[in-house]
């Protein structure tokens, strides 16, 4: 562990030295190198000969502004603006692919709830038949299967007339 404190402590005092040395060269008006530095003062706001400020010509390289650096680009976007609404326009892009997608997404919904309306209905006119059927038969036995096969084969029919009225 002393090993290590002298190496750090040695290298720390080195580069004491250094810097001490590099601040002596600076202050002499050498540079870090060992040169001579030549520090010019550039004076581009004053002229040192007339005493007075200097004015800037046009063509100078420091007039650079945002006005100049964006004066096109507001015609450039306005141009592009208008070439996509023209091409948004077009009557084959507002045309829906399905004529009537959105009446169908709407009507899914009141469907549902008829359609079980629906349900209960034939449920309830099945009741029906079937107190009907023992009513006119009296006590005897009433064929369950024969009224169910009656209601399904009205059921299908009055789904093959719908189907032919989509159509």
């Amino acid at each position: 562990m002393e090993t290590n404190l002298a190496a750090t402590t040695a290298a720390r005092k080195e580069r004491l030295i250094a810097l001490r040395k590099r601040k002596e060269a600076v202050e002499q008006g050498e540079g870090t190198n060992g040169e001579p530095s030549h520090f010019t003062f550039k004076q581009r706001n004053f002229d040192p000969e007339t005493r007075q400020l200097r004015k800037r010509e046009n063509g100078e390289a420091g007039d650079d502004t945002v006005e100049k650096a964006v004066e096109g680009l507001a015609e450039a976007i306005i141009k592009e603006d208008e070439e996509k609404r023209k091409e948004e326009l077009d009557l084959f892009n507002i045309q829906p692919k399905r004529a009537n997608w959105d009446l169908k997404r709407d009507m899914t919904n009141r469907m549902a709830k008829l359609e079980r309306r629906t349900n209960e209905a034939i449920a309830t006119i099945f009741r029906q038949r079937l107190q009907a059927m023992k009513k006119d038969t009296g006590d005897a036995q009433v064929d369950l299967m024969a009224g169910i096969n009656a209601a399904e084969h009205e059921r299908d029919d009055a789904a093959a007339r719908e189907e032919s009225d989509e159509e």
